[in-house]
C-alpha cells in the first residue's frame, strides 16, 4: 500500500506541474484525454482504473504510444516489435514490384531494403529492454 500512495502522489505532483505550466501559456489542459500509466513488470500490479485530481477523472492507460514507440504498463516491448514488424510488412509489400523486377539489380534492391524498409522495422530499437526469449526470437532477423 505504501508503494501505491507514494505513485498517486507523484501523479499527483506531476499533474499539479503540467497544469502550472499550461497555465504559464495560458493552454488549456483537456482532462477527457489526459491519462496516466504505471509502468511494471509485475504482473499482480493493482488495476486501478482512474484516479481523481480535483475536479478531474483520469483514467489508467494499459498502453499507449510516445514518439512513435508503444509502451504498455508490463513494461513489455512485445507490442512495439510486433507493430514495427506489421509496419515493415506493410512497407515492404508497397515497394514489392520494384524489388521484384528483374529490371533492378540485386544490389540495388538490397540498397532498397536498406534505405526504405529496415529503418521502419528498427525504429528506436536501441531503447528496446529485451527479454532473453525476444532476443532468441529476433536472432537473423536484423542482419
Amino acid at each position: 500500500m505504501h508503494k501505491r500512495l507514494s505513485s498517486l502522489l507523484f501523479i499527483v505532483f506531476l499533474y499539479t506541474q503540467l497544469l502550472q505550466v499550461f497555465l504559464a501559456f495560458s493552454l488549456p489542459l483537456n482532462d477527457d484525454k489526459t491519462k496516466y500509466t504505471v509502468i511494471s513488470r509485475d504482473k499482480n500490479a493493482e488495476r486501478s482504473h482512474s484516479i481523481k485530481i480535483g475536479n478531474g477523472s483520469f483514467e489508467r492507460a494499459e498502453e499507449y504510444k510516445c514518439l512513435g514507440t508503444i509502451l504498455t504498463n508490463q513494461n513489455s516491448i512485445q507490442e512495439e516489435i510486433k507493430s514495427r514488424l506489421k509496419s515493415g510488412n506493410a512497407c515492404f509489400h508497397s515497394v514489392q514490384n520494384p524489388l521484384s523486377s528483374s529490371f533492378l539489380s540485386r544490389n540495388l534492391k538490397l540498397k532498397i531494403y536498406r534505405t526504405v524498409i529496415l529503418p521502419i522495422v528498427l525504429h528506436a530499437c536501441k531503447t528496446w529492454s529485451l527479454t532473453l526469449r525476444e532476443e532468441r526470437r529476433s536472432e537473423g532477423v536484423w542482419e
